[in-house]
């Protein structure tokens, strides 16, 4: 019998929306087994809300560095705050939180940020599979999801179509017509949102994450019980309340 001499990491790790939240990240990469990771996919949305902006991207930076980012893009967070846009947040609390966070960050956060795919979509492969991240969805890249009850656009081309911005988990399939009789004229595309990891809106306030295994296309979602208490001690008075209290119920 042969003897496993080691092997290639197999699994990716997909995260969204971790919004300022310090403490649920660090209680993420906790949890996770890093030498069973082979790839990183961030969907953006890494800053504002909560307090810790510049502490999660450092944290990213240092923590990461090592791995392959297949992907890093911006969510709407990230290019309204670069981009002084603010225009499109639904409530006048939500442009406050963002001004706040765009005057907090630090030049090396800053440059974080401009590194990071700003488009907020990014295409790539990983082993044979068509793969798109997108932060919200075709529709539009920023601001508008993809659920499984609304999938507009024409997802067809991908294998896999990663999002976030909605803050709620799913993983689902379409299958579209085409030209294959092998596969019943079928090709199939999953869609993966891995939730958030900062401000969940699924009635669970556990950060919500991600793995992949890229061998057996196996989809884990992952919840990490973090002390909202403490992340909640961390919220200066200049961020609305209302930021600081949802956590508490993942809403």
């Amino acid at each position: 019998m042969m003897k496993n001499m080691g092997r290639i990491p197999r699994k990716v790790l997909i995260m969204a929306d971790i919004h300022g939240n310090i403490t649920a990240l660090r209680e993420v990469f906790e949890n996770i087994k890093w030498d069973e990771i082979g790839g990183i996919i961030l969907l953006g949305d890494i800053i504002d809300y909560g307090p810790s902006s510049n502490e999660v991207i450092e944290l990213l930076a240092t923590r990461l560095e090592k791995y392959k980012i297949y992907c890093n893009i911006w969510g709407n967070h990230e290019h309204a705050v670069i981009n002084d846009e603010y225009g499109r947040f639904s409530s006048q609390r939500g442009i406050e939180s963002a001004k706040y966070t765009k005057s907090i960050l630090t030049e090396s956060s800053i440059k974080y940020i401009n590194n990071m795919e700003n488009k907020g979509i990014m295409r790539f492969t990983i082993g044979n599979k068509k793969c798109l991240a997108v932060h919200g969805s075709l529709e539009d890249v920023y601001w508008k999801s993809i659920t499984p009850a609304d999938v507009r656009g024409d997802y067809s081309e991908c294998d896999y179509v990663f999002s976030g911005h909605s803050h709620r988990e799913h993983c689902f399939s379409i299958y579209y017509g085409c030209d294959n009789p092998v596969m019943r004229n079928e090709k199939k595309t999953t869609f993966i949102n891995p939730g958030s990891i900062g401000q969940p809106r699924d009635h669970n306030p556990a950060a919500s994450y991600v793995l992949m295994d890229i061998y057996d296309e196996k989809v884990e979602f992952c919840k990490a019980i973090y002390d909202i208490e403490a992340e909640q001690r961390r919220f200066p008075d200049k961020v609305d309340e209302f930021y600081k209290k949802r956590i508490k119920f993942g809403i």
